[in-house]
């Protein structure tokens, strides 16, 4: 009589390690915006930017140009300054833009959503307002000062609006809508551009510099408004104040003029863009070409490549084998004879 007794050759296959659980990765939720900071934030800094910017520029352009004098070099020089500091206090929470010509350049680059844009706008209008209000109701004014000598240096205009319009009109010479267009285009242009070709530390210094060369262009002109929101806040305060010319009548050219500066800007990056990215043609040729490369190697090369796939089939084969032999023996000798 033979009992036969074996263990399934099978079980020398089964796994001993326990399968690891399968957990879901955490979802990290996204920030609120690009930068990481919440919408209502970075409103509230456009408005305090704007605020504290229109401010200083106000400031210099009525009391301390009417005390100290017409200063081409003191106006540039407070511009720039005003701007730059306000790029490196909100550079972090909002971009530091503070001026609505510039988010309208993000806003075509698609850096900025058009709902962000647009309140960021508004902000930026109210800061100007609040800082012109302030202003005007803190300037002293009688019968041999009156308002408007103050504030004809700080509002922005062309013709009998213009801050040299006293000087020039003498020799029967004018300042009309046509130079004042191409003037806050042109400098335009320079602001905007430093704003959305930089970033960081660089967008403060190229910030300032741009603002304090685009005021000493414009401000012989227009008195350099650069920025609508700026050129807004003061003239809604300086209007009914007895100046030469009604400062909101003017006051669309100092929209227009920035809002096509600032689509200038942003058309010349998409195009600068789209040149630099290679074409469809240019990418298929460049597939083709790598794929050529690739079926001219040396046909040594071939070989060296396939030599260890071939070892390694041949491995894997006789490690098979070998553990067939292994079960073979196993079972052998699970085999008593009586």
């Amino acid at each position: 009589m033979t009992a036969v007794e074996s263990t399934p050759s099978s079980q020398a296959f089964e796994p001993t390690a326990d399968a690891a659980p399968v957990t879901s990765p955490a979802v990290t939720p996204a920030p609120a915006t690009a930068s990481g900071v919440k919408l209502p934030v970075r409103v509230a800094a456009e408005l305090v930017g704007s605020f504290l910017v229109c401010f200083a520029v106000y400031a210099i352009g009525t009391y301390g140009t009417v005390i100290q004098g017409v200063n081409l070099a003191f106006v540039a020089l407070g511009t720039g300054l005003a701007y730059a500091a306000a790029a490196l206090m909100l550079g972090k929470v909002s971009g530091g833009q503070v001026n609505p010509a510039v988010t309208v350049a993000e806003m075509l680059l698609g850096r900025t959503k058009v709902l962000d844009g647009i309140l960021c706008i508004v902000a930026q209008v109210v800061g100007a307002l609040g800082a012109a209000a302030l202003i005007v109701w803190m300037l002293p004014s009688s019968e041999q000062v009156p308002a408007s000598q103050w504030l004809t240096p700080a509002v922005n205009g062309y013709g009998k609006g213009s801050v040299s319009y006293s000087v020039i009109s003498a020799a029967g010479l004018d300042f009309g809508i046509a130079m004042a267009i191409i003037v806050e285009v042109v400098a335009g242009i320079v602001v905007i551009g430093a704003a959305v070709a930089t970033e960081g530390t660089a967008r403060v210094a190229a910030t300032g510099v741009a603002y304090g060369v685009a005021a000493a262009i414009a401000f012989p002109v227009t008195g350099a408004a650069l920025n609508p929101a700026r050129a807004t806040g003061i003239a809604v305060f300086a209007q009914g104040k007895e100046l030469a010319q009604a400062p909101l009548q003017q006051l669309w050219v100092f929209w227009l003029a920035p809002v096509l500066a600032a689509a200038l800007v942003a058309l010349a990056v998409i195009v600068a863009q789209m040149v630099d990215e290679p074409t469809p043609a240019k990418a298929v040729t460049d597939a083709v070409a790598d794929q050529d490369g690739a079926e001219g190697e040396p046909e040594a090369t071939d070989g060296e490549v396939a030599e260890p796939a071939d070892a390694s089939v041949q491995e894997t084969a006789a490690e098979v084998r070998e553990e067939q032999s292994d079960a073979q023996t196993d079972a052998d000798h699970g085999v008593e004879r009586h």
